[in-house]
């Protein structure tokens, strides 16, 4: 696990670092993220030209993440697992779900990154502590980021070799500028930004010229070794061989990309052959039986949505007609009348009589608790559940709207009032993301709902 003391920390650059130069090296990298966090896990998958797997103790017990990180690492030879926020930081006193307690149920070694601006003997006293803090965790070295010079750089050499025993995995030099341009929710999207490639290739050559590379490998090849876990259960596989019952669409492209590669797979394996759409293309749409919209940046594609007529009178007519359409946050932006950016209103799919604006601030932001209060195609009266959101957009009714929310939060910010989960004929709406493996009955319920359709229309 490559980990920080706080967020900025550098964790981010030399994970990518990392699983770029390993992946050109030719060794098989498997690109894991601590935490909900759809955009470093999409660098980190670009970077080793893997599919990458997020772990959340928020969503999952540690038997479900252990069982699913062996499971990804049956095609590996090394992964790397980048954490989130501070090392020790959870979301209680106790560090309930920090990096830390992942580590340690993994069983996996921590190297540490350390900003190091203006610092020299400082950061001896900082390992200790973070040695000593929490029994268990092992930090297997450290790396310091943004020094200052030749000078500065022995003198933090001097400091940790004198009073710690934690190697010296490497000194990463200030970087005037990054290679991967941030906004509003982190690092720039890699969908948007021209050159990711060359941007990779780039931060690999740095942590090559800096990091012990051989040393770290050295590491993570003396990881404990595993004992046995259970099986990673898939709610509602049909086992291998059987034939796709319905066709789910679900779009991934520069306006929707988020989604967690487990609710792919467990679509899959509940019987759906999942069809890939794009809501930027006017080209006619293939046969689909439901509709899955992931999150993502429509905010930043405004344009080019609204100006695709076609697509967005598609997807209205595939409510009015009850195909079964899921969607998390920015695919609930699309779904309604319009999104407005900057007092400017563009037209969206209109499935929803309200519209989204967006904000200069977060306005849901973090994990959430909800309970499922109204009926739906894809969860069960009475479930509850945990999620997460990340939204600088708000939700406004239209004047005389009659809404009806099928998710009560009590953790999160929701739409309205403390609700999510629009709800119209087949369709539910959220700003909450979900993990399909805390779900056990979203994918066979939402492929059941498909097949109904498919019935229909046959």
């Amino acid at each position: 696990m490559i980990a920080g003391l706080s967020g900025g920390a550098g964790k981010t650059l030399v994970s990518l670092g990392l699983c770029r130069a390993w992946t050109r090296a030719g060794l098989t990298v498997r690109p894991f993220k601590k935490g909900p966090d759809y955009i470093d896990a999409g660098w980190l998958g670009l970077a080793t030209g893997l599919p990458p797997t997020n772990l959340d103790p928020f969503f999952l017990s540690p038997e479900q993440l252990q069982a699913l990180f062996q499971y990804r690492l049956q095609e590996g030879e090394l992964a790397v697992v980048e954490g989130n926020r501070g090392l020790f930081d959870g979301h209680d006193v106790e560090g309930a779900c920090a990096s830390s307690r992942l580590a340690r149920t993994l069983d996996c070694p921590v190297v540490l990154v350390i900003d190091a601006t203006k610092m020299t003997r400082t950061i001896a006293a900082i390992i200790q502590g973070v040695q000593r803090f929490e029994e268990g965790m092992q930090l297997a070295g450290v790396i310091c980021n943004r020094t200052a010079g030749d000078r500065h750089r022995d003198s933090l050499r001097q400091a940790i070799e004198q009073y710690t025993d934690v190697p010296i995995m490497g000194m990463l030099p200030k970087i005037k500028q990054n290679p991967i341009p941030e906004r509003h929710m982190g690092l720039m999207s890699m969908r948007e930004q021209e050159g990711a490639e060359a941007a990779l290739d780039a931060i690999a050559d740095i942590i090559e010229r800096h990091l012990d590379l051989d040393r770290l490998r050295t590491v993570a090849q003396e990881a404990s070794a595993w004992h046995p876990v259970p099986e990673l259960v898939w709610p509602g596989d049909r086992g291998p061989g059987e034939r796709p019952v319905a066709r789910i669409g679900y779009v991934r492209d520069a306006a929707l990309w988020f989604y967690y590669e487990e609710n792919l797979e467990a679509l899959r394996r509940a019987g759906a052959k999942l069809v890939p759409l794009s809501l930027l293309d006017p080209a006619p749409w293939p046969e689909i039986h439901g509709l899955y919209l992931g999150g993502g940046f429509p905010e930043a594609l405004a344009e080019q949505l609204a100006a695709n007529a076609p697509v967005r009178q598609r997807v209205r007519m595939l409510a009015e007609m009850g195909v079964p359409i899921f969607a998390e946050c920015g695919g609930f932006m699309y779904l309604a009348n319009s999104l407005r950016i900057n007092g400017k209103d563009y037209p969206m799919a209109g499935v929803f009589p309200v519209h989204t604006e967006l904000s200069s601030h977060p306005v849901g932001l973090g994990y959430v608790q909800a309970e499922v209060v109204a009926e739906n195609p894809f969860l069960p009266l009475g479930t509850t559940f945990h999620g997460h959101e990340f939204h600088y957009s708000r939700c406004v009714a239209a004047d005389g709207a009659v809404l009806t929310l099928g998710l009560r939060l009590h953790k999160g910010e929701g739409m309205l009032a403390g609700y999510d989960g629009l709800l119209y004929k087949n369709v539910m709406a959220s700003y909450t993301h979900t993990h399909a493996l805390a779900l056990p009955d979203w994918a066979p319920r939402f492929v059941q709902a498909a097949m109904a359709t498919r019935r229909l229309a046959g």
